[in-house]
């Protein structure tokens, strides 16, 4: 399916590019200062095509960049669901256990799932108030001022939207390698250069001081942390070094999805409270256990959410706003959770390393182990045995991510994964 995305941006930016603007706007309430508005630009205005064209877009960027409006706000073409459906390339058998796409399977604590359930019924309407109190509620969390914090479909479409916003040919994205790849496809879309900067070798930390030298005009630095694919931690101290020292005008963009996972990553929010350029990127994909429910949030200066929805505001499901307001409201779901994970992921790694199979120290729900072959050719062997496993990097092509699943599904991968590195 992802082979006719390019065909079809070229043909909805047709129909975008020749079509006259229109906005279609829906009512919407004030989360304390902070307006949200939806609405579906199906063009580029004459003051985002000049910025664009300052940062260095071509013609054919404008093309894709018109399309994806036109498609309504479907910014995240490239998922971490997207991105395990890709590197599988098969359906998955029935019974097959799938650790490859960095999920939760525990699901919605069961208050947010009767939450969700009963506001079903409310389906047919909007439920304007729900994504400010959702907003509110996480910025009373992060001691933000509300308008220092945005709801999205998940973390991929803010992460997508920033990239937009400020990079381009003379504005590169700066990530590190190996790590989530979503920005870098949004970075190809604008023509913006990908700079890759390997992880610190002995901590697989980012190496913020070669990030900061990288490029004298970066548009955006990304950092996840806890990484993905490695679930290893930047120290504090590397980070505030980063946005303290980086180049004027450079964002630093910390995604957080894994966060919750570990117990010595610190949150970046107070960097916002600062006034920092920083962009913070949270999930209920992860440890909330929501990853096709969709919900998120961005934390950064109301200057930079502005410019990153400048594009299309996107309606939030209730449904989604519904668990999330619930499960922000739960005292033991981190904790417990946390604890769960960290559990059955250092049972596993101590299993694997008796059997001398070298891995990665992580803190997230998902950690690399090193298949002395190529990553792709043992995945295969391993859905032979019904275990879908992640995806790898090119960096790293003889290591593989595992997610980790609940205690029986790690069972099961323990017993496939020694038939299928020995074989």
């Amino acid at each position: 399916m992802l082979q006719n995305v390019g065909q079809v941006l070229r043909l909805a930016a047709l129909a975008a590019w020749s079509s006259p603007p229109a906005r279609l706007r829906t009512s919407r309430r004030a989360a304390s200062r902070q307006e949200y508005t939806f609405f579906m630009p199906l063009t580029l205005t004459s003051e985002q095509r000049a910025d664009f064209a300052r940062r260095g877009v071509s013609r054919r960027g404008f093309h894709q960049i018109a399309a994806m409006l036109a498609a309504g706000s479907a910014f995240p073409l490239f998922s971490e669901r997207a991105l395990a459906q890709r590197a599988t390339d098969h359906s998955l058998a029935p019974g097959t256990v799938k650790i490859d796409a960095n999920e939760n399977p525990m699901g919605p604590i069961p208050e947010a799932a009767e939450a969700m359930r009963a506001i079903i019924q409310e389906g047919g309407r909007y439920l304007d108030d729900l994504t400010p109190k959702m907003v509110r509620t996480l910025a009373t969390m992060e001691n933000l001022d509300p308008a220092s914090v945005y709801a999205y479909p998940g973390s991929s479409d803010p992460l997508f939207r920033a990239v937009l916003a400020f990079c381009g040919k003379e504005r590169p994205y700066v990530v590190a390698d190996p790590s989530f790849e979503t920005g870098a496809h949004a970075a190809r879309i604008v023509g913006a250069p990908v700079i890759n900067v390997p992880l610190v070798k002995e901590t697989f930390a980012h190496d913020v001081k070669a990030m900061a030298a990288a490029h004298p005009t970066p548009g955006i630095i990304y950092v996840c942390n806890p990484n993905n694919p490695t679930g290893t931690v930047t120290p504090k101290a590397d980070i505030e070094w980063l946005v303290n020292n980086k180049p004027a005008d450079a964002v630093v963009l910390l995604d957080e999805a894994y966060i919750h996972f570990s117990s010595s990553a610190v949150m970046g929010s107070y960097l916002v409270a600062a006034g920092k350029d920083v962009i913070v990127l949270r999930t209920f994909s992860k440890i909330y256990g929501m990853a096709g429910l969709r919900a998120g949030a961005a934390m950064a200066r109301p200057d930079l959410l502005r410019k990153m929805n400048q594009f299309t505001s996107g309606f939030m499901p209730v449904t989604a706003t519904t668990g999330a307001i619930v499960s922000l409201g739960s005292k033991t779901l981190i904790p417990e959770r946390r604890k769960t994970v960290h559990d059955i992921r250092e049972e596993t790694l101590a299993f694997l390393a008796s059997h001398k199979i070298e891995t990665i120290p992580s803190e997230a729900n998902m950690f690399m182990m090193n298949v002395k072959r190529p990553g792709r050719e043992f995945a295969t062997a391993m859905l032979n045995e019904k275990v879908a496993i992640g995806r790898t990097w090119p960096v790293m092509p003889t290591w593989v991510r595992i997610t980790v699943g609940t205690a029986a599904e790690m069972d099961t991968f323990r017993a496939a994964c020694i038939k299928c590195y020995t074989a």
